[in-house]
């Protein structure tokens, strides 16, 4: 580690913040330091305290602001952009987690105003079975994009290991999993295929005051029809997904997250052979996601998500989720 290691100052004693927290401490080979950690649950910052004793706990959001270079704001969405604004306006870049708002206008202000140095956390963008996927549709594996199907089920939600957020997850205003979970597979959508128009669609609530049971939806990345479909209760698995583009000769997915396949002559899907499994995948990218926040706090080129292309995914979220 050295002197000038960015100091990466966590808001949201979560699991995002406490994961984030897993991997600094984990790293010796990246320039980043845990500045300190604020959350406004004393119980939760008392839980972070128990698994990292050496963190330091900060009084509040602005003695943590002044003590970092970068903020990651992994607090409940309804609070991100007065936390990324708070940190800008101190001369700190932020890393943000997805959605930028609940308001939709207020995200669009805020990516209008282009006042803030950062980016927000969407892992695809370091993935290694995404970089496995981008290159096998640069090779011609596919030939010409035709269409791409993405398909979400989820034994119950919210999912076992957020039972504790299920205020909020599980909320009409600020949860669902077409916020938490879809978003990602819209964002990877936006990155590799095109931007995101012409939505159609419908979501279904069927319990009042609580977010969706059920989603189906159309729409385009640049020319190629995109077709969406989730639901609650639709398989045994906590948490089961597929991304599936199909082209003219051939076909690749992303399936439960980190697994990249291509389809074979047999018309059998074939696993990368370094394919990883979620729980290690996830480490490699959000540590490959570290290393992109010290590039965008330094002004370097970096892969990680932009407002815009956040931006462009929550339109589509929103937009489906209020229908």
């Amino acid at each position: 580690m050295t002197r000038d290691a960015l100091s990466l100052g966590i808001i949201g004693a979560g699991i995002m913040g406490e994961r984030m927290l897993g991997v600094v401490s984990a790293q010796t080979d990246i320039p980043v330091r845990v500045a300190g950690i604020w959350d406004p649950s004393p119980a939760s910052l008392d839980r972070i305290a128990c698994t990292f004793p050496a963190v330091t706990r900060m009084a509040d959001a602005d003695a943590l602001i002044a003590a970092s270079t970068c903020v990651y704001v992994a607090s409940p969405p309804g609070s991100h952009i007065g936390y990324a604004r708070r940190a800008s306006a101190a001369g700190r870049s932020v890393f943000l987690e997805k959605p930028l708002a609940v308001d939709l206008e207020e995200a669009r202000r805020f990516v209008a105003e282009g006042d803030a140095v950062g980016a927000v956390n969407f892992p695809f963008a370091s993935s290694p079975a995404v970089a496995t996927i981008a290159r096998w549709i640069a090779e011609g594996a596919i030939g010409a994009p035709r269409r791409l199907v993405i398909d979400v089920a989820f034994a119950h939600w919210p999912r076992p290991w957020q039972t504790d957020a299920a205020a909020w997850l599980d909320a009409r205003r600020e949860g669902g999993f077409t916020r938490e979970v879809v978003s990602h597979f819209l964002f990877l959508t936006r990155r590799l295929v095109g931007p995101l128009r012409e939505l159609r669609g419908n979501a279904n609530f069927p319990e009042p005051h609580r977010s969706e049971r059920a989603i189906q939806a159309t729409l385009r990345a640049g020319d190629v029809p995109v077709f969406v479909t989730g639901q609650v209760g639709g398989t045994r698995q906590d948490d089961h997904n597929t991304w599936t583009l199909l082209g003219e000769s051939g076909a690749v997915r992303l399936r439960d997250w980190s697994i990249a396949e291509r389809l074979r002559p047999n018309g059998q899907f074939e696993t990368a052979p370094d394919a990883l499994p979620n729980d290690q995948a996830r480490l490699v990218a959000l540590r490959r996601q570290l290393d992109g926040v010290v590039r965008m706090t330094r002004g370097e080129p970096h892969a990680l998500a932009t407002f815009v292309e956040a931006l462009e995914v929550q339109e589509v979220v929103e937009g489906l989720v209020a229908r």
